[in-house]
């Protein structure tokens, strides 16, 4: 394990997980699918704790996490499964409801539902296909995902149960019941008011590699901020039962490790972070949007500089975003080199006990 002060050690990485967006090419959608499938389960191989598909709408990405994720169930056994995130703005919550209580069902409770809201990027272009009726009555604030907890905690949705007539049975609650997935349920953040929101509604914390720079001018500070005022803020829910009264926080950062990379891989990864260095240490917009820095280099290098930033000393929990735009072979390299070479440095061992923790505080 790498040391980064006498406070870390023997604080080790619990959980280790990545994330992907699996693109696809239009003219054959179903191969890039299929290598997303083919890399959750190399995930899985690998000793991965965790796998989080993105959503992509009108792109050549998953543009349906959930039934990706549905079939994943079938390919795995271990592995958690989850989104980050599900934009909640295009969906009906009870709908949705439905459709994760069931991969959680076939999942043996593996699902990890991460979500977000606010309208939906690129609104004005498809708003008049998504709700052509009532575009200028749809909220999409986070009452979407108070319906969506309460749904998923059982709370009734319909006033017919029982049954009805000879041979139809109605329930009240959205069926199946999965239970404990309410309590499995994350939000993304990248502002202290939604972090602040999450958490006195129970919620998980999925924090990435973009946010606002609220209290400070450098990134880890503000995520090192966000990560405290979560875990004083967090006021669990009695409804998702006992393993969910633990605040959980997951920090998505982009590593690139290339200790066994080839040589014309490392050139791509090295003129990918290039162009993509131009975002480092500034802001954008009226939110002072922030973007972490990419990760590229060997193992070693890579956990000493994760070690030495205080947001990553406050989790336990990582789910690296693999680049959106790489191949297929490139992605398992990355994998094999995240799970064999890095993440041992940062103290991960597979088969590490998944129960909630509270983090690696200082």
């Amino acid at each position: 394990m790498v040391e980064a002060s006498t406070t870390d050690e023997n604080l080790p990485l619990r959980r280790l997980g990545f994330l992907t967006i699996g693109l696809f090419d239009p003219a054959d959608p179903a191969a890039g699918h299929e290598d997303t499938l083919r890399i959750i389960a190399h995930g899985e191989e690998l000793g991965f704790d965790s796998a989080w598909v993105r959503q992509r709408h009108l792109q050549f990405g998953i543009s349906s996490p959930v039934a990706l994720l549905a079939a994943a169930t079938q390919r795995t056994s271990r592995i958690e499964l989850g989104t980050a995130v599900i934009p909640l703005g295009p969906e009906n919550p009870l709908r949705l409801a439905e459709d994760l209580a069931t991969v959680d069902v076939l999942s043996a409770g593996r699902l990890n539902p991460g979500v977000s809201v606010g309208t939906p990027m690129q609104w004005e272009h498809w708003k008049d296909a998504l709700y052509p009726d009532t575009q200028d009555q749809e909220d999409f604030s986070k009452k979407r995902v108070e319906r969506l907890l309460d749904a998923l905690a059982g709370e009734e949705v319909s006033d017919l149960g029982g049954k009805q007539g000879v041979v139809e049975t109605y329930s009240r609650t959205v069926q199946p019941h999965a239970p404990g997935l309410a309590g499995r349920v994350w939000y993304g953040a990248g502002s202290r008011a939604s972090t602040e929101w999450a958490a006195a509604h129970g919620m998980n914390l999925l924090t990435s590699s973009v946010i606002s720079a609220e209290v400070a001018d450098d990134f880890d500070t503000n995520q090192r901020a966000q990560i405290d005022l979560y875990r004083k803020a967090f006021v669990p829910d009695p409804r998702f039962g006992a393993p969910a009264r633990t605040p959980r926080v997951s920090q998505g950062l982009c590593v690139v490790p290339t200790d066994h990379a080839k040589p014309e891989q490392i050139r791509r990864y090295t003129a990918w972070r290039a162009e993509r260095s131009v975002r480092d240490g500034k802001q954008f917009g009226p939110k002072k949007t922030m973007f972490a820095a990419d990760l590229v280099g060997s193992s070693a290098q890579i956990a000493e500089t994760l070690v030495s930033m205080a947001a990553f000393r406050a989790v336990d929990e990582v789910a690296f975003a693999l680049p959106f735009d790489f191949e297929a072979a490139d992605y398992l390299q990355i994998l094999d080199d995240i799970a064999g070479t890095l993440a041992p440095q940062l103290g991960w061992r597979p088969g590490t006990p998944a129960e909630p923790a509270a983090g690696r505080l200082e």
